[in-house]
């Protein structure tokens, strides 16, 4: 069964471009029934993997910013380890209720978020550069990131495409990369803590590495904008239930 889930989370990553952590996380607690931390751990280590994965290619269009992503990683850095501790504190002393609402909420707005994307269909990149913002922006997105494991994908390309004058393409590269470190950061901190599962994260990276290949050679087929739209309002259900079970 995590075989096939890895390998449908990572097919929908290549299709629609929806950030592994905030796929996998809920699917680990709604289905598996892990607790918060061990979720977030679990799906910060899967998405890395599955990012590293995808990295060359990148790398090889020239699609990162680097100056961009050295001032996101001078927030986000510190802002995912402040996550990460907060997560752990508020499991260790039972608080799993108020992360359930924070994690339901998260994922609801990033849903919410991705159906408002597609509706708009943006592509245009900002017209003015005020990228001295992204460091303090980047250190929320962090801290969401360490916290619920979700939020680089939409939230990061929403503050690349407001805030700098990076194209579409280089959005993508620059938020992906960005989006690795922190989970490369955020998924070793919950390691060390010992906030994951080894036997299902193994079995969602076998599942994973295929299901990438696959997505990546289906996105010039598919269509991805029903596809995008579909899979955030499956999203915000499973945000819902998360709230739902916070204050049953």
């Amino acid at each position: 069964m995590e075989v096939l889930v890895g390998f449908l989370i990572a097919a929908a990553i290549g299709l629609t471009g929806v950030g592994g952590g905030t796929l996998t996380a809920p699917v680990l607690m709604l289905f598996f029934n892990l607790s918060p931390a061990t979720s977030v751990g679990t799906a910060l280590s899967f998405s890395a993997i599955i990012k590293l994965a995808v990295l060359p290619v990148y790398l090889r269009r020239k699609q990162v910013g680097w100056r961009i992503l050295l001032l996101l990683c001078a927030g986000g850095v510190p802002g995912v380890v402040a996550g990460v501790y907060l997560i752990g504190t508020l499991t260790e002393r039972r608080h799993d209720n108020i992360v359930y609402l924070v994690l339901g909420a998260t994922i609801f707005i990033t849903a919410a978020y991705s159906l408002y994307r597609a509706a708009r269909n943006r592509a245009a990149a900002a017209a003015l550069d005020r990228s001295g913002w992204l460091p303090p922006i980047a250190a929320i997105i962090g801290a969401e990131v360490g916290f619920s494991s979700a939020g680089a994908g939409a939230l990061g390309s929403l503050a690349l495409l407001n805030l700098t004058k990076l194209t579409p393409a280089q959005v993508v590269g620059t938020d992906m990369v960005f989006g690795l470190v922190l989970s490369l950061l955020g998924g070793g901190f919950h390691f060390f803590a010992g906030h994951y599962d080894a036997t299902i994260l193994l079995k969602l990276v076998i599942g994973g590495i295929a299901g990438a290949f696959v997505g990546a050679n289906l996105s010039s087929i598919l269509p991805a904008r029903p596809l995008r739209v579909g899979l955030s309002m499956w999203l915000a259900s499973l945000g819902v239930q998360l709230c739902w079970r916070a204050l049953g």
